[in-house]
């Protein structure tokens, strides 16, 4: 799928760019590059491959390592709650901005 100077135009228009008529050339060439590699990428047949969580995996086994699920800060409620104009049982105060 490649690209005509009128779509990087309309593109370059919905990102608010301002491309100028070398900038807009060199922009339609990189595209076209990167769909030409896309295209390349979708013709590679990866049936019965597994998909990996990390590259690392196709070369040795690799466990998660997750850490324990463990309580690690204190209630600092009034603490943080100190600095605002207005506080009820524990809850922040706004002025209502909807009628």
């Amino acid at each position: 799928m490649a690209l005509t100077p009128d779509d990087v135009g309309r593109i370059a228009h919905l990102a608010r760019l301002d491309l100028h008529d070398d900038e807009r050339a060199a922009m339609l060439q990189q595209l076209n590059g990167f769909f030409s590699i896309v295209e390349r990428m979708s013709a590679v047949d990866t049936s019965g491959v597994e998909p990996l969580y990390t590259p690392l995996s196709a070369v040795q086994a690799v466990e998660l390592r997750l850490r324990d699920d463990a309580v690690t800060e204190g209630d600092e409620r009034d603490a943080n709650q100190r600095s605002a104009p207005a506080v009820e049982e524990g809850l922040f105060l706004v002025p209502k901005v909807i009628e």
